[in-house]
């Protein structure tokens, strides 16, 4: 910038030399001999109008003479040209030469044209400075680069995922190491965050990850059920950002950058076997962090969160937050559902409906419509079935009531004999339901008939080796329960003459 104000009130108003001058504004000689000559020739003297700024000042002492055949080159319409490259095959060469042909003689050059324009589209940019209220927000991502963990068995290389987490108002920052980015882990590290802050921020902000968006979008994202669920345990509120705006969380993306070069570029020459001892090694370093001082500010960011955020955090709950996984789920027509390969009830008129289901470690509860139907004992034996009795229908639930031992004690009462084929029918089917059919039917036949009866035709059903409810049956039908029966003698083991058997036609038939 010319210096011409200062140099006017010096000359006119102090009486220095022109060396003097030189000398105390640093600059030429022959500049301050060059100005104070074109402001006589100008007329100014001192002291100068206050609404004459250095711009108006420059144009007096260095007026604009026109030249002749000198070239004006006529500015180009930018805000069109950025208009029109938006469209698919527009380019700047085509434009340029569109703009070329309407001002041959008074145009800019290619490269001119090129970066005018790019410096009219810097000026439109503009970066709106967020200011951070104390605990207000906390913005959460995870790292680019991962920590490679060593099995010390296998010597197998695993990579962890470094999750970090920022206070707003303060620049507190936390760091962890985990397997994944999965939801489990995601939500972990939450409970993690906040147990290390002492505290629960207004608002979370995280990226758009899978783990937290279940689908994205620009004003209404779809959050999990479970990251909600866990806002929900800490009473705050979960805002994503918007996507591909990176300034939303301009926050999370300094102290990612932070954590990789103060931390895990330390962290390099390290091996860690464990993931515990990983994340030890991460605390230590994260104190020195925030501990060290700032560069620009007062303080550092523990002093910072001490006297800002702090106070300001809402109190943790009595208990922390437990994962819970919620899935939607459809009830079979067997009125229950799967999760995790293992079946749960519901109550049967939810046949074919779709519920929400719950699992957390111990125990798994079902929702329909917001209300809850069902909570059953968490069981991780895969293919199984969880039933309750209340859920069934009636003919069911009839059927379910009955055991082997309450069958056997119904024969015992008709008779020994009939208890005996009950007890071959229980081992017969690999499927309980199957065998109580047959008994059920089985013993149903002492009403028609009589016990006595019906335990002699038992008997005689075991002595014809065919212990089943069919041969009973025909056997009552037949009255042959009443026909006295010999026990069949022992095959002896002689050999029969075939030779004189009434079935053997003999060699003389063929003759």
């Amino acid at each position: 910038m010319r210096k011409i104000r200062d140099i006017l009130r010096l000359r006119h108003e102090v009486g220095l030399s022109y060396r003097d001058i030189a000398n105390a504004l640093n600059i030429g000689y022959g500049t301050v001999v060059d100005y104070l000559a074109r402001a006589a020739l100008a007329g100014l003297g001192w002291p100068i109008p206050e609404e004459l700024g250095e711009r108006e000042l420059g144009r007096l002492l260095f007026p604009t003479q026109a030249v002749t055949g000198q070239r004006r080159f006529v500015e180009p319409d930018f805000l069109s040209l950025r208009e029109e490259l938006k469209d698919k095959g527009i380019t700047k060469l085509l434009l340029w030469q569109e703009y070329r042909q309407q001002h041959p003689d008074n145009g800019y050059s290619y490269a001119q044209f090129c970066h005018r324009f790019k410096e009219w589209l810097a000026r439109q940019k503009r970066s709106m400075r967020q200011i951070h209220l104390a605990g207000e927000k906390l913005f959460v991502d995870y790292c680019g680069p991962t920590l490679p963990v060593v099995n010390p068995d296998s010597g197998e290389i695993r990579f962890a995922q470094v999750f970090v987490a920022v206070l707003g108002a303060s620049n507190y920052t936390f760091a962890c190491a985990s397997w994944t980015q999965k939801q489990v882990d995601w939500l972990k590290a939450h409970v993690r965050a906040f147990e290390f802050f002492g505290g629960v921020p207004e608002i979370v902000v995280p990226d758009n990850l899978k783990a937290a968006v279940r689908k994205t979008h620009r004003y209404e994202p779809d959050i999990n059920p479970s990251y909600q669920q866990l806002a929900a345990h800490y009473q705050t509120v979960i805002l994503p950002a918007r996507p591909y705006k990176p300034k939303d969380k301009a926050k999370a993306e300094v102290a990612v950058q932070i954590v990789e070069r103060w931390i895990m570029a330390r962290l390099r020459h390290q091996t860690f076997f464990t993931l515990a001892s990983l994340n030890q090694a991460i605390a230590s370093l994260l104190e020195d962090l925030n501990q060290r001082p700032f560069k620009k500010l007062p303080g550092s960011r523990q002093s910072q969160f001490l006297q800002l955020d702090q106070p300001a955090l809402r109190p943790l709950p009595a208990h922390p937050y437990q994962y819970t996984d919620i899935k939607q789920a459809r009830v079979h027509i067997d009125y229950h559902v799967e999760y995790d390969r293992h079946y749960y009830s519901v109550p049967h008129h939810l046949v074919k409906q779709a519920v929400e289901v719950q699992a957390s470690e111990s125990a798994l509860s079902i929702y329909y419509q917001g209300q809850r139907l069902a909570t059953h004992v968490r069981s991780y034996r895969q293919g199984a079935h969880t039933t309750l009795a209340e859920h069934m229908p009636q003919s069911h639930r009839s059927l379910h009531e009955w055991s082997p031992e309450r069958l056997l004690s119904w024969a015992s009462d008709i008779g020994s004999q009939t208890r005996a084929v009950v007890n071959l029918l229980l081992a017969r089917n690999k499927h309980q339901e199957q065998n109580y059919r047959s008994i059920l039917g089985l013993l149903a036949l002492a009403k028609k008939y009589d016990r006595e009866r019906l335990n002699n035709a038992c008997g005689r059903a075991l002595l014809i080796n065919s212990p089943n409810r069919q041969s009973v049956e025909s056997i009552l039908k037949q009255g042959l329960d009443q026909v006295a029966m010999e026990a069949p003698e022992k095959a002896t083991q002689q050999e029969l003459n075939l030779d004189h058997h009434e079935n053997v036609r003999g060699a003389e038939y063929y003759n």
